[in-house]
């Protein structure tokens, strides 16, 4: 997974009143099969990218829905106010990550997921790559980024 100058990472919603830019590497690509994310995604699992949130710009407005997670943790899922595409979101635990949804990016191919998460919650007909990682519930947090010396 590369961030690069000449090769910016953009996306936004459908309707284009959200748009934004990231600076910096994803910390995590994975598609998640929890109980709320089958909600956001009408059913199937999300497929999110974990970016540091100081390296998201995001211009548009963005609405926010609270809830708790499957893991527990509070979650501020956010989405646009005109066409309702879920952007992303944050877990109060970690504010300075935000959850990207892939699907938002201008190139969807360009981070696939990594690992499937929450493999317990999905239902018997989810196809889950047997080549990837799969955990049943919520992983360990991300590592934060190395300082630069």
């Amino acid at each position: 997974m590369t961030v690069s100058a000449d090769a910016p990472v953009t996306g936004g919603c459908l309707c284009g009143a959200v748009r934004y830019t990231l600076s910096a590497e994803p910390v995590a690509a994975r598609r998640c099969w929890c109980r709320l994310c089958q909600y956001l995604a009408a059913g199937t699992a999300t497929a999110n990218l974990i970016v540091p949130r100081e390296a998201l710009a995001i211009n548009g407005p963005l609405a926010s829905y609270a809830s708790t997670a499957d893991s527990g943790a509070a979650m501020h899922r956010t989405f646009c106010p005109t066409c309702g595409t879920p952007v992303g979101g944050y877990a109060e635990p970690r504010p300075h990550l935000y959850v990207l949804r892939i699907g938002t990016l201008d190139d969807p191919d360009r981070f696939p997921p990594q690992i499937t998460i929450w493999t317990s919650a999905a239902p018997h007909w989810a196809l889950i790559d047997p080549n990837q990682p799969a955990i049943a519930t919520q992983p360990a947090p991300p590592a934060p980024a190395m300082p630069a010396r």
